[in-house]
């Protein structure tokens, strides 16, 4: 959750879960979770007694994409004694959550069948301690997960199952290609989906650890569930954070947005590539979807553009981009003019452009990261018979560190910049100060927190 012209392989995973969690990607599952061809395999329990943070990864080679040294949670719930503590308490705090289960539908017997002698999975706490980063460009993200192998075998999976996309694209007017895009990504198809149990899953996350009051949510929902038959509770398996299925539902996403398209009577994401396929169409419908329409396009901006306009908070007609000189790569036509969109510069002014329209906003609605979404929308359409994109991503492009990110923030704060927190995430307000600090330097005003504006920072321009 593999290289530049493979599929994510299983020997890779380990790797690209790390990726995913430092991009903060992960389907519909948990802003902890790491899910599908992403998953890492379950891991020994260990004792919470015995737990320490894991050790620093090693130097990163050139062969090797960086990854900072893992780092310890100071939340107090993740202490070696917090830990302990919870591990011990597990029976009631499970035994505790029986009235919230109740009143969501799960019968009694069924309560105390599925949480008869569960224990927690300590090992599970290694995962959550853990705030790995990889520096990869938005660019080395699109290209790592849009391989060819992944795009074949789209075409593939499309072809076995015609007759449930065809009737995917019927009943919600989605795109089957995004459908089918997003399966691909998740689970690779289906050949990589975890192997945790949900229910212990999310009942150690519920129970042990810094994530708590989410997880009751998602563990009492993994309980209705099997309680209601919708899955076997041996088939339910998926990531350490309890997301599940051929597209990586957790199991309050599924409660809200599966739907039985096989009309067998369940709502089985697991098994059914018709249920898993149809729940996918019905979230991003519920996303807003709008029928006929693409996600977005590449575009090509003129010379001298105002890279002000770069900002997902302008929305505007295509005729009025159309206007400013944007244009399609190789004369092709522009889509209808009233039709609204938001110029994106994931790499900033050097980079490829795109026009993001309400159905990019869709694709975000199933995970809320740029490079997630517009992996998607490119791979649904290199499935559908599209090429690559026309306009290459910065080759000497660099992602900053999390160390790096907040380094930037400190230094647009010691000018007077409103960056928000000093955190090294960078929200809107950061965005804005290095918009701002870019025009007073005199450098493309993208807003794009590159190493180039941190250079300039350092450098006193």
């Amino acid at each position: 959750m593999s290289n530049r012209t493979t599929g994510l392989g299983r020997r890779s995973a380990g790797g690209i879960a790390a990726l995913m969690m430092g991009l903060g990607l992960a389907g519909c599952a948990s802003p902890d979770d790491v899910t599908g061809t992403l998953a890492t395999p379950a891991s020994r329990p260990v004792a919470a007694a015995n737990y320490a943070p894991p050790a620093a990864s090693p130097r990163p080679s050139a062969s090797r994409p960086a990854l900072s040294a893992p780092q310890a949670s100071s939340h107090p719930e993740m202490t070696p004694a917090a830990l302990t503590r919870a591990e011990a308490n597990f029976s009631r705090c499970i035994a505790s959550l029986e009235p919230a289960a109740r009143a969501r539908g799960v019968s009694a017997a069924g309560f105390r069948r599925y949480t008869a002698g569960l224990k927690p999975d300590m090992g599970i706490m290694e995962k959550l301690q853990m705030q790995p980063e990889f520096t990869r460009t938005a660019g080395d993200y699109v290209t790592m997960l849009v391989s060819e192998t992944r795009i074949r075998r789209g075409r593939e999976a499309m072809a076995q199952n015609a007759a449930v996309f065809e009737a995917v694209s019927r009943t919600y007017g989605v795109d089957p290609y995004v459908v089918a895009a997003i399966w691909g990504i998740e689970t690779n198809y289906g050949s990589a989906r975890g192997s945790y149990p949900v229910l212990q899953a999310t009942a150690t996350l519920a129970c042990v650890g810094r994530r708590q009051p989410y997880f009751r949510d998602e563990f009492v929902a993994a309980l209705r569930i099997v309680d209601r038959g919708d899955i076997p509770e041996s088939h339910l398996r998926g990531s350490w954070a309890g997301a599940f299925g051929l597209t990586q539902f957790m199991p309050t996403a599924f409660q809200r947005d599966a739907v039985d398209f096989d009309g067998d009577g369940h709502r089985n994401v697991v098994d059914s590539v018709a249920d898993a396929m149809g729940s996918t169409a019905n979230k991003l419908k519920r996303g807003g979807w709008q029928a006929g329409h693409s996600w977005g396009y590449e575009v090509v901006l003129p010379a001298r553009f105002n890279y002000v306009l770069a900002d997902k908070n302008l929305r505007k007609p295509m005729r009025e981009w159309w206007a400013m000189g944007v244009r399609r790569p190789d004369g092709r036509s522009m889509p209808s003019g009233d039709e609204m969109a938001y110029l994106l510069l994931p790499a900033g002014a050097q980079g490829p452009a795109f026009l993001m329209t309400d159905n990019f906003k869709a694709i975000l609605s199933y995970n809320p990261a740029d490079a997630y979404a517009l992996a998607i929308g490119h791979l649904a359409d290199r499935i559908r018979g599209g090429g690559p994109f026309v306009q290459p991503w910065p080759e000497d492009a660099r992602a900053l560190s999390r160390l790096e990110r907040a380094e930037l923030q400190r230094r647009l704060a010691s000018r007077g910049y409103d960056v928000g927190p000093v955190d090294g995430a960078l929200g809107s307000k950061t965005r804005v100060a290095v918009r701002e600090y870019q025009v007073s330097v005199g450098l493309p005003a993208d807003g794009h927190p590159s190493d180039k504006v941190l250079d300039s920072l350092r450098s006193g321009s």
